[in-house]
């Protein structure tokens, strides 16, 4: 008799199948997206970053315009929701963290999922608030930062940690030269040694494996790791329900296994991108310099980066693809067709269930 996948259990709320859809900015997954994969059981996840349409406003505006589209999609988002559970992905290397922070919890949303750096100060910010916070790590070292300061400050613990490997899309949390050479230590090894470490809490902590995560085959593996659940991003690209434009999704289709590449970005992380043209003009140190007015990643020196990767990403999302790029999971190629996000959870969790 197969197994059937277990429930995935952060803090009050029960996630079955134990499937997170991971947050994917500027504009790819918004409340669409999220709310078609919570009424199937899962985590669905506005992602905060580039919500508004900052692009031609004013700088002085991106805060406003971001915190309103993103108090909007959250809304949006419940009023399509029958069940499930609802979360947002903050990165905690934006200038405008804090203020995206007390927006969502002011909606009363479900889940926080942040990373993009050590969300350190997170529960600060949600202190009587029945907000499960879920921090995104690349190694155990860092969990072990992050609880202890939460415990000593704040006298609470993740309510689970998601282990990002070096096949995840978009931004990396790896050293550049590594990812690039495929020297990055591989999830599988990154998950048990998590998982140890997460093992001797009381209550354990919940253990999210992502970055490369693609099918059935790949849940089933990682929960007999000792993983409670899986982060999927580049699968939901490809479904009726993700809000992003269509050229986007067809980037994918189309996509061949050598498309995905490595990128520096202008803030100074590795990016896996599918190549096109604005990327191949990039790499040849083709720079688009920008008035950058929006200040959106702390770690961005406007005065150095050779293009607004805030713009590049937006104009992707709204499907100018020739002015932008498309972050991409290392399976991205694999995608071969747009499905709705029902029959992707029900084939990911007969397949997972096939492999238990």
């Amino acid at each position: 008799m197969e197994k059937k996948l277990p429930a995935l259990k952060i803090g009050d709320f029960t996630v079955d199948p134990p499937i997170i859809q991971g947050g994917m900015g500027v504009r790819v997954s918004r409340s669409n997206l999220a709310a078609a994969v919570a009424n199937e059981g899962g985590v669905g996840v506005i992602a905060g970053v580039g919500l508004g349409k900052f692009e031609d406003l004013p700088g002085k505006e991106f805060v406003s315009v971001n915190d309103t589209a993103l108090r909007e999609e959250i809304r949006k988002a419940r009023g399509m929701m029958t069940r499930g559970v609802l979360g947002v992905n903050l990165m905690v290397a934006l200038s405008n963290y804090e203020e995206l922070v007390r927006t969502a919890v002011e909606e009363g949303i479900d889940v926080i999922i942040s990373g993009a750096g050590l969300p350190l100060d997170l529960p600060k910010y949600t202190e009587g608030k029945n907000v499960a916070l879920v921090p995104i790590v690349s190694s155990a070292r860092a969990l072990k930062i992050i609880a202890g300061k939460w415990k000593r400050n704040f006298n609470r613990l993740p309510d689970a940690v998601v282990v990002e490997g070096a096949k995840a899309g978009g931004h990396i949390g790896f050293d550049p030269d590594e990812v690039i050479e495929g020297r990055t230590t591989p999830l599988e090894d990154l998950i048990k040694d998590v998982v140890e470490y997460a093992n001797t809490f009381d209550p354990e902590i919940p253990v999210i494996a992502a970055g490369g995560v693609f099918d059935g085959k790949d849940i089933a593996k990682f929960i007999k790791l000792g993983a409670s659940g899986v982060q999927m991003g580049t699968r939901f690209v490809c479904t009726d329900e993700c809000d992003v434009h269509q050229n986007f999704k067809q980037a994918y289709i189309d996509a061949k296994e050598e498309d995905l590449i490595i990128i520096k970005s202008p803030v100074g992380m590795p990016g896996r991108v599918l190549k096109n043209k604005f990327v191949e003009a990039v790499l040849k140190g083709k720079t688009t310099p920008a008035a950058c007015n929006f200040r959106c990643l702390r770690s961005c020196d406007p005065k150095k980066a050779p293009y607004c990767i805030a713009k590049a990403l937006a104009n992707a999302a709204e499907g100018n693809l020739d002015e932008g790029f498309v972050f991409a999971g290392s399976n991205a190629y694999r995608c071969n067709e747009i499905v709705s996000v029902k029959h992707l959870m029900d084939e990911l969790v007969a397949e997972a269930e096939e492999n238990l």
